[in-house]
């Protein structure tokens, strides 16, 4: 349910708003629907990550990849697949780590409205 809730609202979201809209997706849907911690890492990590993976291939395979391997050279990698995978995991784990954070963050005010 994680998965599909970041994927279906971070692609429509995603073209009006910066992409740092993850964070604040990821830590969101978490909060309000994460399990566990695994589920809460796992299931922002691979929705990103296959949507960024996506939407780049969808952007760049058309164009023969020209920009990409520019890029690719610009920042000192020499194939734009490598520049591919460096920018899906890091969209990766900040979805991961921001979901990881709401879910703790849930569970922190329950802890707190808890009587001891």
């Amino acid at each position: 349910m994680v998965f599909l809730v970041v994927i279906i609202a971070s692609f429509l979201l995603q073209m009006v708003l910066p992409w740092w809209a993850v964070v604040v997706i990821s830590f969101a849907t978490c909060g309000f629907i994460g399990k566990t911690g695994k589920i809460a890492f796992w299931q922002p990590f691979l929705a990103i990550f296959l949507l960024w993976l996506g939407m780049a291939l969808f952007k760049s395979l058309p164009n023969h990849n020209v920009l990409a391997t520019r890029v690719a050279e610009m920042i000192g990698v020499k194939l734009w697949p490598v520049l591919l995978l460096i920018t899906v995991l890091i969209g990766g784990l900040v979805a991961g780590i921001s979901g990881y954070c709401g879910y703790h963050f849930r569970k922190a005010i329950i802890s707190l409205k808890t009587p001891a």
